[in-house]
């Protein structure tokens, strides 16, 4: 029935098209390839003419179980799913419960909340929906996979990294709407260009660390 579910669902998507081309992860006829191909191809071009850019790589903290179920529905209704398609993934969403197995021990069961089951079928897609507003307003390229996130934008000018800047209050404000929270301690910033201005970014309250190399979907990505 889940595998029946996910098809109407894709479908309906499909046609609609609801997902947007920025979503690498769980669609079809995208992969991680090409969510590199496509993010750096435009990166790159700006620092071959010269420019600085800033790269951000910002990670969800268990991005899949944060998911509300409640918000998770409000979207899918706005995407246009039929009453019956919502009522069944709520329904089986609803009093889900886990434990623990530790060598034989086990927890009691805990009722959850929140969050879509990852390695099932209908999952990835439902995630899919769920974050697929998070770059509603955003003037900077953006590029989603899973979990991940990132973003790019040329820094020459102040006019330039106060754009960035906007962004990530923009995307801060769109997780704590959404309930969702951002691994700080994993989210970098890469300054890419012989003259880049090497400018410190703020996440909320925090202020973001960078590197000299981050690993993007398996991909080294350096100055």
């Amino acid at each position: 029935m889940e595998q029946v579910l996910k098809e109407s669902v894709l479908k309906h998507l499909e046609e609609r098209k609801v997902i947007r081309n920025s979503q690498h992860g769980f669609t079809k006829g995208k992969s991680c390839l090409t969510n590199l191909i496509a993010f750096y191809d435009e990166i790159t071009g700006s620092v071959d003419e010269g420019k600085a850019v800033d790269v951000l790589f910002l990670d969800f903290n268990k991005a899949f179980d944060m998911v509300s179920h409640s918000i998770l529905a409000s979207k899918l209704k706005k995407y246009g799913l039929d009453e019956w398609m919502i009522r069944w993934i709520e329904s089986w969403l609803d009093c889900r419960a886990q434990r623990v197995v530790i060598k034989g021990s086990m927890s009691s069961w805990q009722l959850v909340s929140s969050g879509v089951p990852q390695g099932s079928v209908l999952g990835p897609v439902l995630y899919s929906i769920f974050i697929n507003d998070l770059e509603d307003g955003v003037d900077c390229t953006l590029s989603k996979f899973a979990g991940d996130t990132k973003l790019g934008g040329e820094v020459d000018t102040l006019e330039g990294r106060d754009r960035v800047q906007r962004v990530l209050d923009k995307l801060e404000d769109w997780a704590k709407r959404n309930m969702m929270r951002f691994n700080k301690d994993k989210c970098r910033a890469l300054h890419l260009g012989r003259k880049n201005p090497m400018h410190r970014y703020r996440l909320g309250t925090e202020w973001l660390g960078s590197s000299s190399a981050e690993k993007d979907v398996g991909v080294t990505v350096d100055k």
